[in-house]
């Protein structure tokens, strides 16, 4: 009898580490999905604001000066370049955090 429940002791600690172990995969994969649509929409914003504004400047300036070119264009395309570098800046910072915080 006594090897009976040391059998059952371990068969019940395995399902235990089985399930915790399962539980644990799901947490970092979930949190792998939730970075990946946080990582969209940062990437999103850090893009389109920049480039929004340049427009808005662009048009503005259009409207009160006149010049041979756009600057609606010409702040548009800075825009989308600065916003390009920030968004790239903080995905850089993000993934050394992550390797990091991997290593540890």
């Amino acid at each position: 009898m006594n090897k009976k429940k040391e059998s059952t002791e371990e068969e019940l600690l395995k399902s235990v580490k089985s399930d915790a172990d399962k539980k644990m995969k799901a947490q970092d994969e979930g949190s792998e999905i939730m970075f990946g649509l946080n990582l969209f929409g940062i990437v999103g914003w850090s893009i389109s604001i920049p480039t929004l504004l340049g427009t808005a400047l662009g048009i503005y300036l259009d409207r009160r000066f006149t010049h041979s070119f756009s600057w609606t264009i010409t702040l548009l395309f800075l825009g989308v370049i600065i916003g390009s570098l920030n968004a790239w800046r903080w995905i850089k910072e993000k993934t050394e955090m992550g390797r990091k915080d991997h290593n540890d």
